[in-house]
């Protein structure tokens, strides 16, 4: 795992990487919050479509102010793993975004449904999984819906989904309000598959801190790469991103090395 560097004064080279949506007018900056098990998977799924600018990986439909991970997999605050995605509307639709999500795990598995009484971190009175979006799991498929636009495609979406399913779907639709609220994940957490293998990478876009992660652009491209299975395919696209992004030279010098290494094996 990619371990911080210290801090430094001056800013890096490669700011104008960290965040893509500065001359993007904010009327076309949306966002979207996803469930769908694992969060280090369903991050580098999401990365991968065109127009989604950041994510994030974090917790969401808990009862406990700012969860730790320990927290959350000891399955004791309600949260579940999610991802945060800020995308340009003009280019991908809300829509498309749940295309994606259905692809990205089974939305049929049972697991998401088991139901088990448990008292909260914080004494609320016991909680049942039933009334409160399961307690039972840290991994569950759900969509948080920001306003009623999304939460009427988030319905049809998932019409047209288990239309093509023998299994029906349990993945919930949740309102994204006070109740479930998004907190970010730990550092080690963000952007898993560029990290997990590609320490010097994260040190060439002076990556240093959890915020680093999440509003780089780049980074989030990156990790959506580095997480395909197809090893040329990933080689093809970093060839891509070498070509649109304007990159400083010891990233660049990384890159080739790492295409080199995906076609030779």
């Amino acid at each position: 795992m990619y371990k911080l560097l210290p801090k430094i004064e001056s800013k890096p080279e490669i700011d104008t990487l960290r965040s893509s949506d500065l001359d993007i007018p904010s009327e076309f900056v949306d966002e979207a919050i996803f469930a769908g098990g694992s969060f280090w998977d369903l991050e580098a799924c999401l990365s991968g479509v065109d127009g989604v600018l950041r994510t994030a990986t974090g917790y969401c439909g808990g009862c406990v102010v700012k969860p730790t991970q320990r927290e959350v997999s000891m399955k004791i605050t309600g949260h579940t793993e999610a991802v945060r995605v800020v995308y340009d509307s003009r280019i991908v639709s809300f829509r498309s975004l749940c295309d994606a999500f259905w692809g990205s795990h089974d939305p049929t598995n049972k697991e998401y449904l088991v139901i088990i009484l448990i008292q909260p971190l914080i004494f609320i009175g016991p909680v049942y999984a039933t009334q409160e979006f399961g307690i039972d799991t840290h991994l569950r498929s759900a969509i948080f819906c920001a306003n009623e636009e999304q939460m009427k495609l988030t319905r049809e979406s998932k019409v047209r989904q288990q239309m093509k399913l023998d299994r029906r779907i349990v993945t919930r639709i949740l309102p994204r309000d006070s109740c479930f609220i998004f907190y970010l994940a730990e550092t080690r957490h963000q952007k898993h598959y560029l990290q997990r293998d590609h320490t010097d990478l994260c040190e060439s876009l002076a990556l240093r801190s959890t915020q680093h992660f999440v509003d780089s652009h780049l980074a989030c491209k990156l990790n959506g790469i580095l997480g395909k299975c197809d090893r040329s395919a990933a080689a093809e696209d970093l060839k891509r991103v070498m070509g649109a992004h304007r990159l400083p030279e010891k990233t660049r010098l990384v890159l080739e090395q790492t295409v080199r290494e995906l076609t030779s094996k």
